[in-house]
């Protein structure tokens, strides 16, 4: 499923273009992997409607990837053929500068991003460098896996960013793909700690509550409790706003979001110092997500009971799950099965 350049769906509501393209050969260092599976993910909205510009197109979309390697490039060490494996947003960087030496190569100036800087996993084949691919625990089926590669890995490194503590009240802002799981896995990591889902949709109100969350509300319900600590997944400011009233002094919001629609971009305006700001409250934003970062997760998430709210389409049904995300009726994550 081919995007060749910016759409908005108020005027198509079909963006992607299925096609059929000669299968990639792998390159020195790459493996060649027969997708099964691939999750949706809101960030493919953003490259469709320009807010998140890819390098080239025609591009095929996709950075949640479960497929089987079935071909390796030369100098591959790591990975043998007829393994499954998973394939998140990085899919390459430098590995030579500060960043990348410290394990901060998702703020590398050379990060290239899988479905955005090279192509991703919207089809039946793809080749990755090995060094961007990891093992899935044997427990998760290819469509429940497909979300950890996102959706979970950059929500916990969300989680981690928080700098949430054992009895804090974390917020979640949206409770989509990302969030769904975030709540989940901090009910594991912090048992004791209370969690606040504010979602636009009572069915993911539901969700959330069936989910573990203590209380869940829409943007403009007041939540029992000051938080602690706040994750926003949303696409847009109005929700941020709004969090921010109800952050404890020292506290600090984290936006695990590649963008933001500018349709209400006046809410900034709307921002007192006084009132969202004053007493050391913070506003930290994700970037991407490291190769530690999914690492864990996968780890932590084969440990747990746990398993992703999915909903499943065929591959050439891509735009139909779009829409579907892009008019918020999705619940949980949205998996294409390839």
């Amino acid at each position: 499923m081919v995007l060749n350049g910016v759409s908005h769906f108020e005027h198509n509501i079909s963006p992607l273009h299925l096609m059929e393209i000669p299968v990639p050969e792998p390159k020195e260092g790459e493996l060649l992997i027969r997708v099964k599976a691939c999750g949706v993910c809101h960030t493919e909205l953003d490259k469709i409607e320009g807010r998140v510009v890819p390098s080239f197109y025609p591009i095929i979309p996709g950075h949640q990837v479960i497929g089987i390697i079935v071909k390796k490039g030369d100098l591959v060490t790591k990975h043998n053929l007829g393994e499954r494996v998973g394939v998140g947003w990085f899919f390459s960087s430098c590995m030579k500068c500060s960043n990348c030496l410290e394990g901060h190569e998702n703020l590398c100036s050379n990060f290239m991003g899988t479905g955005l800087d090279a192509n991703g996993g919207y089809a039946e084949y793809m080749c990755v460098p090995e060094d961007a691919v990891y093992r899935i625990p044997d427990r998760f089926t290819d469509e429940e896996a497909a979300p950890l590669l996102c959706g979970g890995s950059v929500g916990y490194r969300a989680l981690r960013l928080t700098g949430m503590k054992e009895g804090h009240v974390l917020g979640l802002t949206g409770f989509g793909g990302s969030g769904h799981q975030v709540l989940k896995i901090s009910k594991f990591l912090y048992p004791s700690s209370k969690v606040f889902v504010f979602a636009r949709s009572e069915k993911s109100q539901m969700l959330a509550l069936s989910l573990g969350a203590d209380w869940t509300g829409d943007t403009s319900s007041v939540p029992p409790d000051m938080m602690d600590c706040i994750i926003d997944t949303t696409p847009a400011w109005r929700p941020v706003v709004r969090a921010l009233t109800f952050l404890k002094p020292g506290g600090r919001l984290v936006i695990n979001a590649i963008s933001k629609e500018n349709n209400d971009k006046d809410e900034l305006l709307k921002l007192n110092y006084q009132e969202h700001l004053w007493l050391e409250k913070e506003i930290k934003t994700v970037a991407n997500v490291t190769r530690k970062d999914i690492e864990e997760f996968l780890r932590i998430a084969g440990e747990m009971d746990f398993k992703p709210v999915i909903q499943t389409y065929p591959l050439e049904e891509a735009n139909i799950a779009l829409n579907e995300l892009k008019r918020g009726k999705a619940v949980g994550t949205l998996v294409l099965m390839c």
